[in-house]
């Protein structure tokens, strides 16, 4: 009896698993197209304005860095910017007068950084898109709030679930 309740639970988990597969290959992909679907919305924004002063990455970073006073080591652990190379995009809207920095009083080695007049000029516009779309979203784009509190409660939990994954080295 016991061995036939194991193989039924083993069954379940096989079926189970392999329902799950293209659900979640998808999301994957879906994740990822997204945000290089922003990107080029940002873009196509810039170029509608004839800015080719910063790409739509930097403006993206720009956006997420709005009020606030961070180090560079900060933007990737609060998640304002996702790539590899952001010393780079840093010491470049520095040098193009987006950001200003200053070496911390307490920790000489660290350089906090927050936008300098350009780099709210580009937050705004960023902030301009989104509302925009927020205006529009539900009536154009047929997404209602509810849609996305269900989908933000599931990348929650899919990030929530990645952490463990890397934390726990599950």
């Amino acid at each position: 009896m016991k061995n036939a309740s194991a193989a039924r639970n083993i069954e379940e988990k096989v079926e189970s698993s392999t329902a799950i597969r293209p659900a979640y290959l998808e999301s994957l992909a879906l994740v990822e197209r997204l945000h290089r679907r922003l990107l080029d919305v940002i873009k196509d924004e810039f170029d509608r304005r004839g800015r080719a002063d910063v790409n739509s990455v930097q403006a993206l970073l720009l956006y997420n860095i709005g009020d606030n006073d961070v180090t560079a080591s900060e933007l990737r652990t609060r998640g304002y910017y996702l790539g590899s190379n952001v010393s780079y995009n840093v010491k470049k809207l520095v040098e193009l007068g987006y950001l200003s920095h200053q070496r911390s009083r307490v920790d000489r080695r660290s350089v906090r950084i927050r936008l300098a007049p350009k780099g709210k000029e580009v937050h705004e516009i960023v902030a301009g898109i989104y509302d925009k779309h927020i205006r529009t979203v539900e009536q154009i784009g047929g997404i209602a709030a509810s849609d996305f509190e269900a989908l933000n409660q599931a990348l929650i939990r899919l990030d929530r679930f990645w952490t463990d994954q890397i934390r726990y080295r599950l």
